[in-house]
């Protein structure tokens, strides 16, 4: 019995002990995306991070007891991470967004693995680089304007034939085309509302164009989605 009872402590120590490691460490990267507002904050990631363990752990402790594949539960959490992934991809204004967010939820999984796996090291190290990444190289990223901006113009005139028209063809001379147009006309005026993915100096230009013509009664910039 005594034998029984420190064998079994051995097993639960170091069970609660990888557990707890993947929590923090899915807790660290989860608080990171929670202080820039992005919608898998602390929770999501440590749950995602401590599940991604469990399931590891269960699956070798299963083989162990009944027989089988030690991977075989563990296998399945990246089809399942997949699934929770492609949710959080959001489709907005002509733009994609949520990849970033997709993607972190597939590496926190691979941490909590490499936790529940008792690969600690490999574990702190996977979580050192995903938070470099996401606030080094997002930084960059900004910088150097190395993302395309996805925004909304609204441009009012006469008739929306002449509108469009003279939209189109300032976009074509700056090589750009639009997206998600919708045009109304109300008491005389028409209004057409659009949208333009380029980089942040091509809007810049895009405006300067926009507000040059003489058929536009007014030209207003709307923003867009913050894209990750």
């Amino acid at each position: 019995m005594h034998v029984i009872q420190n064998a079994m402590g051995v097993v639960v120590t170091s069970t609660i002990f990888r557990l707890v490691v993947a929590a923090i460490l899915g807790g660290i990267i989860g608080l990171e995306r929670q202080l820039h507002r992005k919608p898998a904050g602390l929770r999501t990631n440590l749950f995602i991070c401590f599940g991604a363990a469990m399931f590891t752990i269960m699956s070798d402790e299963l083989a162990a007891s009944f027989g089988g594949d030690h991977t075989r539960v563990a296998a399945q959490i990246i089809p399942g991470i997949g699934f929770i992934g492609a949710g959080s991809i959001l489709h907005s204004h002509g733009s994609v967004t949520g990849l970033t967010t997709a993607a972190t939820l597939f590496v926190v999984a691979s941490v909590g693995m490499a936790a529940g796996g008792g690969l600690y090291i490999t574990a702190v190290f996977a979580t050192l680089v995903i938070l470099i990444c996401l606030a080094v190289l997002g930084k960059m990223e900004r910088h150097f304007e190395l993302k395309s901006l996805a925004l909304s113009y609204e441009v009012t005139g006469k008739t929306v034939e002449e509108v469009v028209d003279e939209v189109n063809r300032v976009l074509e001379e700056e090589s750009l085309g639009m997206q998600n147009v919708h045009a109304a006309s109300t008491d005389g005026q028409s209004r057409v509302v659009f949208t333009v993915d380029c980089e942040r100096a091509e809007h810049e230009a895009l405006n300067i164009r926009l507000r040059e013509s003489q058929l536009f009664s007014t030209v207003r910039s709307l923003g867009g989605p913050e894209r990750e």
